[in-house]
């Protein structure tokens, strides 16, 4: 590798690792989904409702590292800094040079990906896997060396344990090797030991899903039927360009180019993964970020591509323009695209348009705040209000005290800021249902959420409203905390009961 196609690697990567903790303005807590995946390190498994087990041990080393909130950001800047080495290496083995691989790094920070590597969520290790295996292709179809393949089948085998979003990938790229030149790989053994080397690796998770009534159908048929009907098929293509704004123009070169330009004839296969993975997603109405993990690829054939177009002439002047050109857009935007303001300010900084673009939530209506941020609202408020209704149970009672909450959101921020101060908080949400501590005696109710239901009501003597948030950007905004007195000795075994049923209803079969 060239000093300076080096010395800029070194630079990026110590850019991306840094640049994250600079997105999140102090005014915002974790986003909901993060306290799920930190509690799952308190209850390791093969496998669980919402998602696969890897998130799992990884919050474990976070639990093993502090459990502070440097740590749980820093797990997806990393995946977002090796994303972007493999970017860097594709852009190498195309023989793309230094600007081409400036160019595909500065498009990749300069879009969604960043907003992703925020989070703490499986979506920054899926886009990475997905890269890999992308890279991993490449490099066997460059030198025909056979142990690729059982590198690919190594991190296949991880990806599903991630995500099962790494299915759509290889929905895609088997038909897509099947219609290219690329098909006599289908006649080399080492794809079927790597094959089998995914297999072994996501066979603990498979027998498990099977074990428990495969519960991935049971939460895809509930996401389809909350979440995924909302989606737009036109709306999924429109922020398909706004994730990367004017660098779309980098991609859409790679696929353009991965279908007529000679020298990537042999890695045409690419293209067709893209096309076909794309219009599969489409067809399901699918989230729009699901896709992400098939442009890092795209966005190296495209520098690439870019670095041939500007070696003409006088356009090689032009090279620097248009890295300010795909920049320009995200640093006139930066105060919108991440939570770098208060939520005050972001809020009064919209303009109706932006609004409309940004905050459109998974119900298909618009809120004040993009859906990712007003989710990350609330949280700290709320376990201090949990823990003021918990002080209030006598000293003596409250081993025998509950906290039953609407959400896992709810649970997890509970269980993560107040962890030392009250029990662990439970909800008949996610994964929670599966967590319910053994009670033959409950004496107080803390419940958090709506208004006691019903079923509770029935039960005990009669509750008090301790407090609520009043944050009206949270998505939490009005979630009550109500203390329960004069519980019923059958609600322990009612409670049991509903648990149990909760957790049939999550069987596919």
């Amino acid at each position: 590798m060239p000093k300076r196609s080096y010395l800029l690697l070194i630079a990026l990567i110590a850019f991306k690792l840094t640049f994250h903790f600079s997105l999140v303005h102090p005014d915002y807590d974790l986003h909901r989904d993060e306290y799920l995946h930190l509690e799952q390190a308190n209850h390791l498994a093969a496998g669980y409702l919402s998602v696969p087990p890897f998130t799992a041990f990884l919050s474990l080393l976070i639990k093993w590292l502090g459990g502070g909130v440097y740590w749980v950001r820093f797990f997806p800047a990393l995946f977002g800094a090796l994303t972007m080495l493999v970017i860097w290496k594709l852009v190498e083995l195309l023989k793309g040079g230094w600007y081409a691989q400036l160019l595909a790094a500065v498009v990749f920070i300069c879009s969604g990906m960043s907003r992703i590597n925020i989070l703490y969520q499986p979506n920054s290790a899926d886009i990475l896997a997905w890269t890999l295996i992308f890279y991993l292709v490449i490099l066997y179809i460059r030198d025909v060396k056979p142990q690729w393949l059982l590198w690919m089948g190594v991190v296949a085998g991880m990806a599903f344990l991630n995500k099962y979003n790494i299915l759509f990938l290889a929905a895609g790229l088997l038909p897509a090797l099947l219609i290219t030149p690329q098909r006599s790989i289908f006649r080399e053994k080492y794809l079927y030991g790597g094959l089998l080397i995914a297999l072994l690796l996501a066979l603990p998770n498979i027998v498990w899903q099977l074990q428990n009534g495969v519960p991935f159908l049971h939460h895809m048929k509930e996401l389809a039927d909350t979440q995924l009907v909302n989606v737009e098929r036109a709306g999924f293509i429109k922020e398909q360009l706004l994730f990367f704004l004017l660098g779309s123009a980098v991609w859409i070169a790679g696929l353009t180019a991965l279908m007529g330009y000679a020298p990537y004839r042999p890695y045409r296969f690419a293209g067709w993964t893209f096309l076909l993975v794309m219009a599969l997603f489409v067809y399901l109405k699918a989230k729009a970020y699901y896709a992400l993990g098939l442009y890092p690829v795209m966005l190296a054939f495209g520098s690439v591509y870019w670095e041939h177009l500007f070696s003409r002439s006088w356009l090689k002047y032009a090279r620097l323009g248009w890295l300010v050109m795909v920049i320009l857009p995200t640093v006139c935007l930066f105060r919108v695209i991440y939570p770098v303001m208060p939520p005050k300010d972001l809020y009064n900084a919209m303009t109706p348009r932006m609004r409309d673009v940004m905050c459109r939530w998974e119900d298909g209506k618009l809120h004040d705040l993009p859906q990712d941020f007003a989710d990350m609202r609330g949280w700290r408020e709320l376990a201090g209000l949990a823990t003021m209704a918990y002080q209030q149970v006598p000293v003596a009672e409250r081993p025998y005290t509950l906290i039953l909450c609407d959400n896992y959101g709810q649970a997890g921020a509970i269980n993560y800021y107040a962890a030392d101060a009250v029990r662990p908080a439970i909800t008949f949400s996610a994964d929670y249902m599966c967590w319910f501590p053994k009670m033959d005696s409950l004496h107080y109710l803390i419940v958090v959420g709506e208004a006691p239901a019903e079923y509770v009501r029935k039960y005990t003597s009669g509750y008090t409203k301790t407090g609520q948030i009043n944050d009206k950007l949270s998505r939490e905004y009005g979630t009550g905390v109500y203390l329960v007195e004069g519980i019923s000795p059958v609600f322990p075994r009612k409670l049991y009961q509903w648990q149990q049923e909760e957790q049939a209803g999550s069987r596919s079969w």
